[in-house]
């Protein structure tokens, strides 16, 4: 099924994907950087969808997008006071923060390692579909290997029946995927860059005054 978010019929798009998302089902939404596919992080059937639709294996777990501040602090051990800098400046926007996870999530994304990539998205229909289900585990909409989508149609070329509800909010603003920065607790005055993305990392660096961990 297939949505355009931009319009009248927008309500309509974020409940079906919403029962969608319910029924264990992988959607396929708009973001500011590129468009994704959404599945249920608490419903392991749902990410195995979600991972094979994109022929992707464990080791590549999903990162988390989330309507607000909030939902970090629920889902994350520790957080380095910098990130949190780095948020009131660039969320929502195309900045990935990883920090430990809690130990009692109560989901499988894959081979995370303990930790938990967060990011909040500058799109109004993807806010509103995190609003509605909460946290979602949100991967590139593409094949592994291909480049990510900018329209909902590169999207269904690429995935096809593997997503059930199709979101199309336009082409995607910037194109280029999110900057990842990774947090430790044994180095609180640095961060790792994990992928050079829409948002320079050392502007990012720079700006919250960190060091560079190899």
């Amino acid at each position: 099924m297939f949505f355009d978010v931009r319009g009248e019929n927008a309500e309509e798009g974020i409940a079906a994907a919403k029962n969608a998302i319910k029924n264990g089902k992988v959607v396929c939404l708009p973001t500011d950087t590129v468009y994704g596919i959404g599945a249920n992080p608490f419903d392991a059937e749902a990410i195995t969808a979600l991972l094979s639709a994109k022929s992707r294996t464990r080791q590549m777990p999903p990162p988390i997008l989330v309507p607000d501040w909030q939902t970090v602090e629920k889902i994350a051990a520790w957080i380095n006071p910098a990130a949190i800098k780095l948020a009131e400046k660039y969320w929502p926007g195309a900045l990935t923060l990883i920090f430990p996870a809690v130990d009692d999530l109560g989901w499988d994304l894959g081979e995370t390692h303990g930790t938990v990539a967060v990011r909040m998205p500058d799109d109004l229909a993807a806010l509103e579909l995190l609003r509605e289900c909460g946290p979602l585990a949100v991967t590139s909409a593409n094949i592994t290997g291909q480049p990510p989508a900018q329209t909902i149609t590169e999207a269904y070329q690429q995935l096809g029946e593997a997503v059930s509800v199709y979101l199309d909010g336009g082409v995607s603003r910037t194109g280029v995927p999110s900057t990842i920065l990774k947090f430790d607790p044994a180095w609180p005055d640095a961060a790792q860059v994990i992928r050079e993305g829409a948002l320079p990392s050392a502007q990012l660096l720079n700006f919250a005054q960190l060091k560079v961990r190899a």
